[in-house]
C-alpha cells in the first residue's frame, strides 16, 4: 500500500514539474491568449493531470440509464440549453463562445472524448474542468440530467441533421434571435416590417 502511494506521489510530481516547465515555456514564447490551440505538451498534461483529478471509483462507475428515443430526447433538449452555446449542438465546438475559450472544447465526437469511460464523462459534467471553460453541473439538478448527456454524447457520432435542426429549436435566443422571429411572424401575418436600428458588435 505504501509502495503503491510513493508511486502515485512519483507519478504526480513528474507531471505537476512537466506542467510547470511547459507553462514556463509557453508564457516565454507565446503569452497567454484564449485564441492559441494547446500545444501537443500542454494536451499531453491536461490529459493525464485530469485523469488522475478523477478517483479510480468514479472511472469505473457505469451510466445507470439505458438509451431509448425519450432518454435522448431529453438529453438534447438539455445540451442544446446548456452545453451548445460552447460545445455546438454538434459536439464540435465551433461556436462563436468555443472558438474565444482556451483551451478549446474539445469535439465530443471524436477519440479522445469517445474514449473515455462513462464514469469519466460523469465526472467531468458534474465537477467541471478546473483552468477551462467547462463549468461544474453537479448540484443543480438531478444526476440522471449528467447522465443522460453521456448518453447523449455517446451518440454524437451518429446525431442525424433531423437530430441537430431539433436541437436549434431548442438553443437559448438572445434579444436579436426574438426580434428576427417576431418579424417573421409579422411578415407572414402581412403587418408592415418595424425598421431597426443596426446593433453594435464588439
Amino acid at each position: 500500500m505504501k509502495r503503491t502511494r510513493l508511486k502515485y506521489a512519483g507519478i504526480l510530481l513528474t507531471v505537476v514539474i512537466a506542467a510547470t516547465v511547459a507553462l514556463g515555456w509557453m508564457v516565454l514564447s507565446r503569452g497567454f491568449s484564449a485564441r492559441l490551440e494547446p500545444n501537443a505538451a500542454e494536451a499531453y498534461i491536461a490529459r493525464h493531470v485530469r485523469r488522475l483529478a478523477i478517483p479510480r471509483s468514479a472511472r469505473d462507475a457505469k451510466n445507470p440509464l439505458e438509451a431509448s428515443p425519450e432518454v435522448l430526447s431529453g438529453a438534447m433538449e438539455h445540451f442544446a440549453d446548456h452545453c451548445a452555446s460552447c460545445h455546438g449542438n454538434d459536439g464540435q465546438g465551433r461556436t462563436l463562445i468555443g472558438r474565444g475559450l482556451y483551451p478549446k472544447p474539445p469535439d465530443l465526437r471524436q477519440s479522445e472524448t469517445q474514449n473515455l469511460s462513462d464514469g469519466e464523462l460523469f465526472w467531468i459534467i458534474e465537477n467541471g474542468v478546473r483552468f477551462t471553460g467547462m463549468p461544474a453541473f453537479g448540484g443543480h439538478g438531478s444526476e440522471d440530467d449528467s447522465w443522460k448527456l453521456v448518453l447523449l454524447i455517446r451518440h454524437l457520432p451518429q446525431l442525424r441533421d433531423q437530430e441537430r435542426l431539433e436541437m436549434e429549436k431548442m438553443n437559448p435566443k438572445g434579444p436579436d434571435d426574438r426580434d428576427e422571429e417576431q418579424d417573421e411572424q409579422d411578415f407572414l401575418k402581412g403587418e408592415p416590417m418595424q425598421q431597426k436600428t443596426p446593433a453594435k458588435h464588439h
